[in-house]
């Protein structure tokens, strides 16, 4: 079965065992990741690497807290760059990764992605409206498969025992066929008898990318996950490449540059050209819009 983007449905659900022992997450977010790869224009080698720390930045993102934002930062010295997620609770997610036509050989069945993004550090700041201050933590590139990395942060710098599972599946043409993942994690005084049991169920699972691309949705991969154990309400998210900047943010942002050098392209008479990183998006400043907003600010 070769499902298309309109059968794909992107969804986010998430429960919790009724015993209290693990919190899952399971993500399927074909769509999302194929905006994000037109919108950036990325390599089939790009397109898997940003796509997975975009859907590893939203499972964290969407733990518990209304109104939590997550950015996710990968330093590597591979020729993929710096890659950076920013998601937040609701399921909104944004990103781009620092070289996107950079294209090394996609090998193995990991893909290779390790040696694209290289030896480095993972980075993840936590902030909340009503935090005093962000929470960050940092952990170095292990793996470079950023599954495995994101799972090493969430032991070391969160306490919390995990299984990050995070899968592109491209076609021979570089196309997006399927996307998505998913997240176990230990809760407290979680026995040690129920994390075996769910450590065997992750042995067990397939690729969350191909088990999508076979037609198995997001709600079906979590009932496979959950096999045995009961299960709370399952809460549902719509996730989606969405990108707060419109063109009051791209104005102040223009400010930034200072006065002198705004009335420099009022002068030229043309138009200031401003590229939002995050998610591609041009905007065009008119010399009448930049005055304006100089006299205003």
């Amino acid at each position: 079965m070769d499902p298309s983007g309109d059968e794909l449905r992107d969804e986010l659900v998430r429960t919790l065992s009724s015993d209290g022992a693990v919190s899952v997450r399971v993500l399927s977010a074909t769509n999302l990741v194929r905006e994000a790869a037109s919108r950036h224009n990325t390599s089939p080698t790009a397109t898997v690497a940003l796509g997975r720390a975009l859907m590893g930045a939203l499972l964290l993102a969407t733990e518990t807290q209304d109104g939590e934002r997550v950015q996710l930062r990968l330093l590597g010295d591979g020729p993929l760059g710096s890659i950076l997620a920013d998601a937040n609770s609701s399921g909104a997610v944004r990103g781009y990764v620092q070289h996107p036509d950079a294209n090394p050989p996609l090998e193995g069945e990991s893909l290779g992605i390790s040696g694209a993004i290289g030896l480095g550090s993972m980075s993840v700041e936590r902030n909340h409206p009503r935090w005093r201050r962000p929470y960050s933590g940092i952990v170095p590139l292990v793996s470079g498969e950023i599954a495995q990395d994101l799972a090493l942060y969430l032991l070391e710098s969160e306490q919390k025992p995990s299984a990050v599972a995070l899968g592109v599946y491209l076609s021979p043409a570089g196309d997006v066929h399927a996307a998505g993942g998913y997240l176990i994690q230990s809760l407290p005084g979680a026995p040690e008898e129920a994390l075996a049991l769910f450590e065997e169920r992750v042995a067990d699972t397939s690729n969350p990318s191909a088990l999508l691309r076979d037609g198995v949705s997001a709600g079906a991969l979590l009932d496979r996950l959950l096999a045995g154990p009961k299960r709370g309400a399952v809460e549902r998210i719509e996730p989606g490449f969405r990108c707060p900047c419109g063109p009051d943010r791209v104005m102040r942002a223009a400010l930034l540059l200072g006065r002198d050098e705004l009335r420099e392209v009022v002068e030229s008479g043309e138009n200031l050209e401003v590229r939002c990183a995050f998610c591609a998006e041009v905007y065009q400043l008119s010399p009448v819009e930049i005055r304006s907003a100089i006299l205003d600010a």
